[in-house]
């Protein structure tokens, strides 16, 4: 039984040894020819061309308005009389809102009553005077309660004029913040007026742009609040650089005749440098982008470590510009004629082999439509 158990035991160290011997030697084999390598990936790829952009300036701005107040009480009362409607067009002088004034009214009629006993004292003066009765100090004293007269009746009737609110401007009324019979402190807010004809877009543009830019020069911009493009022109530059941003603050102005640009409203800004740029269009699926720097694959011929040639890739960093649509321009980078990888860029990596296959390209329409799916 021993001696069964140690035949059974030296056979089955034999065959170990052959297993573990045909495996070396494989393994040793595939060593000495370089090792496993991947098969080449399949890509699409484009011939860059150069071209002439006329890349314009992008920013981020806002609408502010030319003339825009929050019409406020001068002076405090009670609301007698609202003569507005929220959000209509109002002209300049037309009645907002009256307070009430009839305590006003009363001391006017007190202070005009006593304009009358003035007048009357001094033309009783002036007739004492020239007859030697009185001094000329008299008279001079109801000359001067005369005037005060006159002038304290002037006072009362601008406190009644200052508790009507009329609108200082034309322009569109915002939403009602009064009721009728309330008491109003003064400065409280009444209504919002703004001027809608013309329209500021204030924006902010890098320093090293500045002198591309020029006062009258053309601005377009967007919104997803309306549809279309409006067209301005540029009005101003702040005379200070922003020290912490190294930005410069710039001034358009619309005269928004379709009364789209609304105080408040997020606009994209774009401007005309005025000068074409020589970029090469690629696809924006063609570009890797990275924190460390954005690159393209550059398809090549190549050789592996034992100088065997291969269709391979290599990695390009890039310097990119404006877009337009499916393209994004590379104004450094890629030379004309070079041969880019435009789809399947995350499974590559520097020096794989790759298989072009263009049957199926990515986009590169430069306004391209959303499909209705």
């Amino acid at each position: 039984m021993a001696k069964r158990m140690a035949l059974m035991l030296v056979a089955v160290l034999l065959f170990l040894a052959l297993v573990g011997g045909f495996k070396f030697f494989q393994i040793r084999a595939a060593m000495s020819q370089g090792g496993f390598k991947a098969p080449p990936e399949a890509v699409t790829t484009v011939v860059a061309k150069q071209e002439e952009w006329d890349v314009p300036l992008t920013a981020i701005g806002s609408v502010a308005a030319v003339n825009g107040v929050t019409v406020s009480a001068d002076l405090p009362g009670l609301v007698q009389e609202i003569d507005f409607d929220s959000g209509k067009w109002v002209s300049k002088g037309d009645v907002l809102l009256r307070l009430d004034t009839k305590q006003e009214k009363a001391q006017l009629a007190a202070a005009e009553a006593q304009v009358g006993w003035s007048k009357v004292t001094l033309a009783r003066a002036k007739d004492m005077v020239a007859k030697g009765i009185t001094p000329q100090e008299t008279l001079d004293r109801a000359a001067a309660d005369s005037k005060q007269a006159d002038a304290h009746v002037g006072e009362i009737r601008a406190t009644i004029e200052r508790k009507t609110i009329r609108a200082p401007f034309s322009g569109v009324l915002g939403i009602r913040q009064v009721n009728l019979g309330q008491y109003l402190a003064g400065g409280a807010p009444i209504v919002s007026l703004q001027a809608l004809q013309p329209v500021y877009v204030n924006f902010n543009v890098p320093q090293q742009e500045i002198g591309k830019l020029k006062v009258g020069g053309p601005i377009d911009v967007t919104s997803d609040a309306f549809q279309g493009t409006e067209s301005g022109r540029i009005a101003a530059f702040e005379a200070v650089v922003n020290e912490a941003t190294r930005n410069v603050s710039v001034q358009a102005v619309f005269d928004n005749s379709s009364r789209k640009l609304h105080p408040g409203m997020f606009v994209e800004a774009k401007l005309s440098r005025g000068a074409h740029l020589s970029v090469v269009p690629l696809p924006a699926s063609a570009i890797s982008y990275a924190p460390f720097g954005d690159s393209v694959y550059i398809v090549a011929d190549l050789k592996d470590e034992k100088g065997k040639p291969y269709r391979g890739v290599r990695q390009q960093f890039v310097k990119l510009g404006g877009a337009r649509g499916d393209l994004v321009a590379v104004t450094s980078g890629v030379k004309p004629g070079e041969e880019v990888v435009t789809s399947g860029v995350f499974k590559l990596r520097p020096g794989a082999a790759v298989i072009v296959n263009n049957t199926v390209l990515p986009g590169s329409n430069v306004a391209p439509k959303t499909e209705d799916t």
